[in-house]
């Protein structure tokens, strides 16, 4: 590519940046016909995955873990893994919070 050429690229990049706009499924708050059901749906799904019960879980396996890695028998970047799942699981929100709030300062 010549330099006539990038030049020309770089444009329009920055033209196609200061025209964007917001999605139109951003700027509606309207659910749809129908959402009640899948939204009650996915909120047991987050309430199990999140809930006591998954949190005594993740405790017993990261417990489980920790002493496979101690007394030899698992591989410290198997724990780690198991480690790093709970951390995602967990602090999904918190993750996805910290997105939006980036996305929308720019």
């Amino acid at each position: 590519m010549t330099e006539v050429h990038r030049t020309l690229w770089a444009l329009i990049s920055v033209w196609v940046m200061l025209w964007a706009g917001p999605a139109l499924a951003q700027s509606a708050n309207l659910d749809p016909e129908g959402s009640g059901v899948i939204l009650g749906a996915v909120n047991w799904v987050q309430g199990t995955l999140l809930g006591a019960v998954a949190t005594a879980v993740a405790v017993i396996a990261v417990a489980g873990c920790g002493f496979m890695m101690l007394t030899g028998r698992m591989n410290w970047r198997h724990g780690g893994m198991v480690i790093l799942g709970c951390f995602i699981l967990f602090g999904s929100a918190a993750i996805v919070g910290g997105i939006r709030s980036a996305a929308q300062g720019f």
